[in-house]
């Protein structure tokens, strides 16, 4: 939950108190600020900074949203979960800009991985089954639609009416 500013900050103080407690003798202190260096540097690679964006993004401030996930420089480390959220971040940051291929791109992956709830793994569904009836590409709309609906008793009336929009567009589509 910090950004890489702050990891290389806290890591820096953590290595001058490290040894500090070394040159102290004081080796428990020493091997505490030891693993609380390599904490930081393991959520570097398996947390990133993805729970910042994401409430930036909830604030809808999407240009600090896109700062924070270019700070991942390797999407493919973070954890399951994590890349899951990472991906549907980054779709709706471009979903926003719209570029939509990014987006549609980004919404797949997103749904190939965990997310927080069922809600939102069929949001990431419906997003590109959407921009895949804007683009005509109906069968593809149709096949997000099916996989959307498996969970259609998981989520809530909203979505269940975006899905029901959407599928009426496709059959006024298909004919």
């Amino acid at each position: 939950m910090f950004t890489n500013n702050a990891r290389i900050v806290l890591t820096g103080i953590f290595l001058a108190m490290g040894l500090f407690f070394s040159y102290h003798q004081t080796y428990e202190l020493m091997a505490a600020a030891l693993l609380f260096i390599v904490l930081l540097i393991w959520g570097y690679f398996k947390e990133g900074t993805v729970i910042l964006a994401a409430k930036s993004f909830h604030k809808k401030d999407y240009d600090k949203t896109a700062l924070l996930l270019s700070q991942i420089s390797n999407p493919s480390w973070l954890s399951k979960k994590r890349r899951g959220f990472y991906e549907f971040i980054m779709g709706g940051v471009y979903l926003q800009k719209q570029d939509f291929d990014e987006a549609e791109k980004h919404y797949e992956l997103a749904a190939q991985y965990p997310l927080r709830t069922a809600n939102d793994h069929v949001a990431a569904l419906v997003h590109v089954a959407n921009i895949s009836i804007r683009r005509g590409n109906y069968d593809k709309a149709g096949a997000y639609l099916q996989l959307a609906n498996k969970h259609q008793g998981e989520v809530k009336s909203k979505m269940k009416e975006v899905i029901a929009k959407l599928e009426q567009e496709l059959k006024q589509h298909k004919k």
